[in-house]
């Protein structure tokens, strides 16, 4: 009878769909804090005198003066030891400061942080098992009769 061609009997085999595989995840995600600058005092350096800056900060040594980068981040680190008042953004204390400290958005102190000083910022966080002698000031921002850390600190000076 009627005999099909080859493109025909291709035709009528059912055809397989098409796998779809989902795109392998990216091993080593970038986080979004990674391409900022950011600058770090070692467990072996010691300043004497006052730092300021315009990029975040990791102090692993010792600083006595003053820490002023109201615009950035100050973060000290397990072996930080600070005898100095702190302005920053935000402040994260791993190690021990002895000061006051003035963060425009929040101060966190870790469970191995050690403060004695006051703390003025908006947003404050002690986490258990946190070392903390001093008073907090928690005034929101932009409430009428108080001012940024950062406004403090220039109308001291």
């Amino acid at each position: 009878m009627w005999k099909k061609s080859e493109s025909e009997e291709f035709h009528s085999q059912p055809v397989p769909a098409p796998q779809i595989q989902p795109e392998p995840a990216p091993r080593n995600p970038a986080p979004q804090n990674q391409s900022r600058e950011r600058a770090v005092i070692g467990p072996t350096i010691s300043i004497k005198g006052d730092l300021t800056g315009d990029e975040d900060l990791l102090i692993e040594g010792r600083v006595e003066g003053k820490v002023e980068f109201p615009r950035h981040s100050v973060t000290i680190g397990k072996n930080g030891t600070i005898k100095a008042d702190i302005y920053g953004k935000i402040i994260t204390v791993e190690g021990t400061v002895e000061g006051n400290l003035y963060g425009d958005e929040q101060l966190i102190v870790r469970h191995s942080g050690t403060v004695r000083g006051n703390i003025v910022a908006p947003r404050v966080a002690l986490e258990d098992g946190s070392n903390f002698k001093g008073n907090i000031d928690m005034s929101p921002k932009g409430k009428s009769g108080t001012s940024s850390a950062y406004d403090d600190l220039t109308a001291v000076n």
